[in-house]
Formats: structure tokens, sequence, C-alpha cells
């Protein structure tokens, strides 16, 4: 086992060269990847409609193509879903990555093509590996098993002679692993791709038990579920009585800091990593490469093509795109994407910022559905968890879930924000962890502040502090077991906060 760890550890190594080369020339290798993808797409029914055979400049690109978000593109993948081919993409699309980003009702059907696996998914999950055993020239990360936190699948037959499979794209991954990867990952498909959540938390904790686990990638929510099964399990502390050689989590989807000490306490070792991903069901996006940093590198050359809307321009009538050379630091952006599945000026409703231009690193801040703005506030999530940190900190307290909406202007009352809190760790008292969060948010975000001058116009945040696994039943009674469903942190209505409260009052 040394000697392959050794093996695949200089074999991980090997693409750090590359990355250095699109972090060295970052304009030309999104040129060269803007001309590949109009080339290889100019003869699909969208590249013929948009002419793009005399498409030679990203400007012409930006004037000729419209902005699209997933509504836009809905009609064309659909009829990719009944069989029909050449539409958006050349290859032949049968993979879709169900992805609702939220608990809202309905669920996006996104296309992953052949290119998109093995060119974007599967280059990021290699580069990940890369950059790690480059960070970390001692591991012995391939010595043991990786846990793969992995999704469901359906196959649908749309004739005698077509079908296509969809499911969470995690799943997409796992069943389309080389032999390799395969190798090392556990639990076995079968378990691996089970939809049924409860039963599958039970099997994968039994299953991974045994085995000498040194990582493993997942959304931090399921992760601990899945974790505090074993540590049930067993009856051991903490996991490293489990699995002593335990040195990776992999971790994306949500903001990894309200989780933080949870896992700290789970993997007590400052020998244990920590790395995220920016990896969605539309394409792999970033990877953190610095350890003691929370931003992640915008990887280049996985077939995207990346444009950025000011976050105050989002919402106008056809808004200004700007290239990667535009872009400025600290300023919130809409990122706006064209793939290698056929994925045309998407808008994905994530919002980030620059922390770094040399090279180009991003921390993501919100999406454009998930804030509170119904005062002016202009509240986004990246606000909303660094307060909550800073009330964890000082109240010693541990933030296991949470929601919030706005409590909206009446007659005499004026308006607040309501919070809906599931601890880990409660704090031991709550007056103080509100009166710290509110100050927080003030110090974090001038127009909360200004809102909040005098109670003028809002006054001090409601916090209902809710019973354990509150969350946890409320996405199982909407059908939301899953790692592609996430509480939705903030909402501009009171929908999910009612919906919440609702249920607790049944009982």
């Amino acid at each position: 086992m040394a000697l392959i760890n050794s093996v695949l550890s200089w074999l991980m190594k090997q693409r750090i060269h590359q990355i250095e080369l699109f972090i060295k020339y970052p304009f030309e290798v999104q040129s060269d990847w803007l001309k590949k993808l109009l080339s290889t797409a100019k003869n699909t029914e969208w590249g013929r409609k948009y002419d793009y055979k005399t498409i030679d400049s990203p400007g012409k690109f930006k004037e000729r193509v419209p902005l699209n978000d997933y509504e836009s593109l809905k009609p064309f993948i659909e009829r990719l879903r009944k069989g029909e081919q050449n539409i958006l993409w050349p290859s032949e699309i049968k993979w879709f990555a169900k992805s609702s980003g939220t608990t809202s009702d309905k669920s996006k059907f996104i296309p992953v093509s052949q290119e998109a696996l093995e060119e974007c998914h599967y280059k990021g999950g290699k580069d990940l590996l890369s950059i790690y055993c480059n960070n970390h020239p001692d591991t012995f990360l391939f010595d043991g098993r990786g846990i793969a936190m992995g999704g469901s699948h359906h196959i649908t037959e749309v004739n005698n002679e077509s079908y296509y499979y969809d499911g969470d794209l995690s799943a997409i991954i796992i069943q389309n692993l080389p032999l390799w990867v395969e190798y090392r990952r556990t639990p076995n498909l079968t378990i691996a791709l089970m939809d049924e959540w409860e039963s599958k938390i039970e099997k994968m904790a039994r299953a991974i038990i045994p085995h000498n686990v040194t990582s493993c990638s997942g959304v931090p929510s399921w992760t601990l579920l899945l974790f505090n099964r074993v540590l049930a399990i067993t009856g051991k502390s903490h996991l490293l009585e489990v699995w002593p050689n335990f040195e990776l989590f992999i971790h994306g989807g949500v903001n990894f800091l309200p989780y933080r000490e949870q896992f700290n306490s789970l993997l007590p070792s400052e020998k244990v990593n920590y790395i995220e991903t920016y990896n969605a069901s539309e394409g792999f996006f970033g990877i953190q490469d610095r350890d003691g940093y929370d931003d992640m590198l915008l990887m280049l050359d996985y077939g995207i093509y990346y444009e950025f809307i000011p976050a105050d321009l989002f919402g106008q009538e056809n808004p200004k795109t700007l290239s990667l050379a535009e872009v400025e630091a600290e300023t919130n952006y809409v990122m706006v994407i064209s793939t290698n599945a056929g994925l045309w000026r998407n808008i994905i409703g994530d919002t980030i910022k620059f922390t770094t231009l040399n090279p180009y690193r991003i921390k993501i801040t919100g999406r454009t559905k998930n804030f509170i703005n119904a005062f002016g506030e202009e509240l986004i999530i990246d606000n909303a968890e660094k307060a909550l940190n800073i009330a964890c900190e000082r109240s010693h307290a541990i933030v296991a879930e949470y929601t919030a909406g706005p409590i909206y202007l009446k007659e005499e009352k004026k308006g607040a924000h309501e919070w809906l809190i599931e601890f880990a760790k409660p704090p031991e008292d709550i007056e103080f962890f509100t009166n710290t969060f509110d100050n927080a948010l003030k110090s974090i975000n001038s127009d909360y502040e200004a809102k909040r001058y005098h109670d003028m116009i809002l006054q001090e945040p409601l916090i209902r502090v809710l019973p354990v696994d509150t969350f946890y039943k409320w996405l199982k009674s909407k059908g939301r077991l899953g790692g592609q469903y996430k509480v939705p942190r903030l909402s501009n209505d009171r929908k999910y906060v009612e919906e919440i409260m609702e249920m607790i009052r049944k009982g």
C-alpha cells in the first residue's frame, strides 16, 4: 500500500504544472476555451441559431447570444430529456444532474455531457488531489479508503431505443468513476446510490466502520449525520478512535464556518485538513489551494468560459457582463457560464467575490435569490454567517442549522428579521447572543446598520431556538432528504419561516 500511495501521490503532482500555466496566462486560456466551445457547438441547433461560425470575439459572443437562466434553457433541456440530440451540444446527452440548490418546489435538470464529466468534474477531482499532495508531500491519503456521500439516480425510458439518467451530480459522478478511484472508495455502489436517506445513513455507517478511512467528501450537514451515527454505533468519543489515519475532509455546497467547531470536536487533531470545493451541477469551478485561507482558486481550463455581472446591476434588463480581465477584488458579482455541456451564458444564481486577482481566487457570498432586502438592508449570506460566527464565538454556542426571513411592517409595528436557529450547543444567554449577533451585523453591513438606527425601521432580530432535528424533519416532510437539498439560509419572504413554525405547532 505504501508503494501505491507513493505512485498515486507522484501522479497527482504532475498536474501542478498545467495549473501553473492557467494561473500565468488566465486570459489566453479563457479565450482559447471560448473559441473551442463555439467551434465544437457551431453545427448544433443552438449554434446555427446564433451563427457561431461567424463569432470571432468575446464581444460579438456577448452581443449575439442572450443571457439565460434555467427557465429560458428549459425548453431545450426538456427536448434533450425526450431523446432529441445535437440541440445545445453535439455529443450525446444522457445524464441530467437533478438540482434544487434550495428546498424550492421545482427541480432543475442540468445536462451533463461526457466532456463535462471528463474535462470538468473528474478533472476537478484529480486537481483537488494534486493540490493536496503538492501542499502535503508526506500524505498517506491513498493508503486508505475515501468516503463519498453520493446521492441517487433514476433511469427513465424515453422509447424502446432511448433512455436517460437523472439524479444528484454526486450519483452521476460515482456511477462513472474510473476503476482506480472506485478501488479506494467506500461504501459500495449499492449503498452509495440508495435513494432512501434514513436507511442509507444507517447502512453507510455500518459499511464504512471496518475500513481504514483516510478521507471523506460531502456536504457538511449530511456528513455530520453520518459521522454521528458512526460514533453512536461504535461507542467511541471521536472519529479518530475509529479511523486513526483520517486526514482530509473535502466539503462544499454550504458555508463551512458554522460547522467548523462540530468537525473539530469529531476530528480533534491538527493533522486533519479541510479543503473547500465549488462543484455545482453546472460545473466544477473552484478549489481551495492554500492552507489557512477560506478562498478558492478559480479553475480556468475546465471547458467553462466565465463572465460576471456586477451584483448591483443584476435584475436590470440586459445587464453588462465583465470578462475576467475586467473584474475587481472585493466586489460582489453574479456568475455567468458557458460550458462544454451546452449551458450558454447561463446565470447560475450564485454570487461571488474575488479575493485575489493574481491568481484569480474567489469566495461564494450568496445566491441571487437567497437574501433579505425587505427594507433596503441588502443582507446576504456572507454577512449572516460572519455575524453568526462572531455571536457563537462570544457566547460559546454552536449553530447547527438556521433560516431567516423578514417580519413585515404592520400598522404601528416596525419590521425585523426572524431567525429560526437549531443549535448544536445553545448559548447560555440568548439575549446576549441576540445582541452580539445584531451588533455584528451592524458592523458588517452598513445598510443594515442604517435601518437599525434607533429602531426606526428595523427592530432587533427575533431569534427562535428550535428543537434538535427540526430542520431534518422539515426536509423529510417535503421529501427533500439528500445532499443536494439544503436549508435556505435567507429568504425575502416568510414562506419557509411560516412552514417550519406551523410544523412545530402541529407537533
